[in-house]
C-alpha cells in the first residue's frame, strides 16, 4: 500500500478549507483516509497552517511521499529540511 500525505478539500463553496491527511495513494482525494496530520486554511491572511510536526515525520520515516502542494507546505513550515537532516544523520 502507497501512503501519500494530501489535501483533503473540506468547507463550503467558494471558502476551501483543507486537511492534510495520510491516506492510500488508490483512495480518492476527499474519500477514505488513515490519519489528519494538519489543517491548512488558504482563505485567512496570512494563510494558516497547523501541522503536527511528529504524526508527519513518523509517516515521512514509514515512507509516506507528500503531494507537491503539501511538500510546499512543509517545506515553509521547516519539516522537510529536519526530515533532510535527521535522514543524513542516520545513514
Amino acid at each position: 500500500m502507497a501512503v501519500k500525505l494530501r489535501l483533503k478539500r473540506m468547507g463550503a463553496k467558494q471558502r476551501p478549507f483543507y486537511r492534510i491527511v495520510a491516506a492510500d495513494s488508490r483512495s480518492p482525494r476527499d474519500g477514505r483516509f488513515i490519519e489528519v496530520v494538519g489543517t491548512y486554511n488558504p482563505i485567512s491572511k496570512p494563510a494558516e497552517i497547523n501541522i503536527n510536526e511528529e504524526l508527519v515525520m513518523k509517516w515521512l520515516n514509514n515512507g509516506a511521499l507528500p503531494t507537491e502542494t503539501v511538500r510546499n507546505i512543509l517545506s515553509k513550515e521547516g519539516i522537510m529540511a529536519k526530515y533532510a537532516e535527521a535522514k543524513k544523520a542516520g545513514k
